[in-house]
């Protein structure tokens, strides 16, 4: 024979949030022609260098919404 049973209320944990970062390579080939004049004199060579660095930062976002309802009228 069983007696009767009792409950407790749940015991609710709060939310556990995990971050999954996933990366992609892209090869982007990059081809630096190159020129070189030799200028030969008979007392004077000139040597003239100029060098330049150059860098470039892009970012990307994306927004996503949850919208309730039908969905939008298309004409």
């Amino acid at each position: 024979m069983m007696g009767p049973q009792n409950a407790v209320p749940p015991v609710v944990h709060p939310t556990q949030n995990a971050v999954v970062n996933s990366y992609s390579t892209t090869i982007v080939p990059h081809i630096h022609p190159q020129h070189v004049t030799n200028v030969n004199h008979q007392m004077f060579k000139h040597l003239h260098y100029h060098p330049q660095t150059q860098s470039c930062c892009n970012e990307v976002s994306h927004q996503h919404f949850n919208c309730p309802g039908p969905g939008p009228f298309f004409r």
